[in-house]
């Protein structure tokens, strides 16, 4: 009897076992999901980009303005998140395997997990395969801004140094050059453009240095009194009011450049909180939406 009884219960206790051994997730349905996902937000990219450029305009009076554009690119992000990660989600609770005897709030908690697995799997993805190249442009970005401020007094400069030949190692060369053939009576009355140059030359390396010397400022007074007949002591007032001029121009641009760097910093912290905000947009749609087909899938297999 004792052997009798124990080949009728299935089970060694005769209580059924309360797992099943069948996976809650369903990858298959989560990786269609992902692909999903990420096919529309790459095709839904390239269409804003397509946009973007029949916005903006080379031309001064045509064309959306920068905080026009960069609303619009806000709105086309947010819009992409909803649109991709709504589909995929979808699509990921409607393909998903059924579950039987499973409560109604384990299957909502499911359908969720699933959603948001299909979010996670595809920002992975596409963060693996474009990351680079956003690192790229984001490094690009801030190169750029640091070479604007640290390159402002150069810009001024090379301006200032029309009349100069060369640039950088080649202009200071030429700079120490002059300083070696300077003359205590400086005779440029056959060739002006070379006194142009040579105090163009000194005018640029002063402004590198952030001020003129005591020797380049009596030079240059002897060179603008011999060039143009002034007295000395007017000829060195100009020059100061030169050199006061120069420096003025350089604080202004490196004001400007300054400026202009600190608003290309917010405007990027601002696009950055703005993806962060619409990646947790796409996290929670990819999410309800695979309740939708989760929930979807079961009322069409009841019926």
């Amino acid at each position: 009897m004792e052997n009798a009884s124990s080949l009728s219960q299935p089970y060694a206790d005769g209580v059924p076992p309360r797992e099943s051994a069948i996976s809650a997730v369903s990858w298959a349905a989560v990786f269609a999901g992902a692909v999903i996902a990420a096919a529309l937000s790459l095709a839904l990219f390239a269409g804003g980009t397509g946009l973007g450029f029949l916005s903006v305009s080379p031309w001064g009076d045509e064309g959306m303005s920068a905080p026009a554009i960069g609303i619009g690119i806000i709105a086309w992000m947010l819009f992409t998140q909803i649109v991709a990660y709504g589909i995929g989600g979808y699509v990921a609770g409607r393909l998903r395997t059924k579950w039987v005897d499973v409560h109604s709030d384990e299957i909502y908690f499911r359908d969720t997990a699933h959603g948001f697995l299909v979010w996670a799997l595809s920002a992975v993805v596409s963060a693996a395969l474009v990351g680079s190249a956003i690192a790229s442009l984001a490094s690009g970005a801030a190169k750029a801004g640091a070479s604007v401020v640290a390159g402002a007094g150069t810009a001024v400069t090379a301006t200032a140094a029309a009349g100069a030949s060369g640039g950088g190692m080649e202009q200071a060369t030429d700079y120490f050059t002059d300083t070696l053939l300077r003359a205590e009576q400086p005779d440029f009355d056959d060739d002006p453009d070379a006194a142009r140059a040579e105090v163009g030359r000194i005018v640029a390396m002063s402004l590198t240095r952030g001020d003129m010397t005591q020797e380049d400022r009596d030079y240059v007074v002897k060179v603008v009194a011999a060039q143009t007949g002034l007295e000395p002591a007017v000829a060195q007032r100009r020059v100061e009011q030169a050199i006061q001029n120069a420096k003025k121009a350089a604080e202004d641009a490196k004001q400007k450049a300054k400026e202009a760097a600190d608003t290309a910093r917010k405007a990027a912290a601002a696009f950055a909180l703005w993806g962060f905000a619409s990646m947790l947009i796409g996290a929670f749609v990819a999410s309800l939406a695979a309740t939708w087909g989760g929930r979807s899938r079961d009322t069409l297999r009841k019926l």
